[in-house]
């Protein structure tokens, strides 16, 4: 008896088709085309903001070690050319801050959270693509999940339920839609969420480190330029002192 039952799961194990992506697509109806597309946008994406979004291309480690240790503070064109031997975002800020040098700190601040903000808007730009694809790929899913049910009661009112091998072919279609749908839309919003906080705590520490080192250079400034009044003003007062 047992040898027969093993005789006959393997003969049923030769009959039912194996599952490979090809007979899944096949299965899960003409709304797996869209969902296919929004996986390999997915990945695609994702690719290219794990690229982007590294570390040296946003905050560079050699570019900020060398602003901190060799700024001369009293020459302004030195870290004018730095901003321009690196390109990165924390460079392309800085600079903002110090093309507005010798203006009031609110007016650098003001200059370098408007550069912060295009540099974010540079940061997310393919993002809201990767929000769209994890809203809509389950959207998707649902679609076809309607499309097959549709065929599986459609079929049931033709033919009754004297063929449960149709009605199971588009309950299999609504299932395997929903299944694809939300294998892609979950990894889209897990990324999606993932990137804009890295995007965000790379904008926080740029804006940080630029209003740190123009606040510094300001205040240096304001230094010389209060020591120069007030060898001027001694100077005038030396020559004004009647012999």
């Amino acid at each position: 008896m047992v040898a027969w039952a093993e005789c006959a799961w393997a003969a049923q194990e030769k009959t039912v088709p194996g599952w490979t992506i090809l007979s899944v697509i096949d299965k899960g109806g003409f709304m797996m085309y869209p969902i296919l597309f929004c996986s390999i946008l997915m990945v695609g994406i994702a690719i290219e903001r794990f690229y982007t979004l590294r570390r040296k291309n946003i905050i560079n480690p050699d570019f900020l070690e060398k602003v901190r240790s060799f700024w001369n503070w009293k020459d302004i064109h030195l870290g004018l050319q730095l901003c321009n031997a690196y390109d990165n975002s924390l460079s392309r800020i800085l600079k903002a801050g110090l093309l507005r040098f010798g203006g009031k700190v609110d007016e650098i601040e003001r200059a370098i959270e408007g550069a912060g903000q295009h540099e974010a808007s540079l940061l997310t730009s393919n993002l809201r693509v990767l929000g769209a694809v994890a809203n809509i790929t389950p959207m998707l899913g649902l679609l076809g999940t309607v499309f097959g049910m549709i065929k599986a009661f459609n079929v049931i009112s033709q033919s009754g339920t004297g063929n449960p091998g149709l009605v199971a072919s588009g309950i299999s279609e609504a299932l395997i839609t929903t299944a694809a749908g939300l294998l892609v839309g979950i990894p889209a919003l897990a990324l999606y969420h993932y990137f804009r906080g890295r995007i965000e705590r790379f904008v926080f520490e740029m804006e940080e480190v630029s209003v740190q080192l123009v606040e510094e250079l300001n205040f240096e400034s304001m230094q010389n330029r209060r020591a120069e009044k007030a060898k001027d003003a001694g100077a005038k007062a030396t020559t004004a002192r009647p012999a």
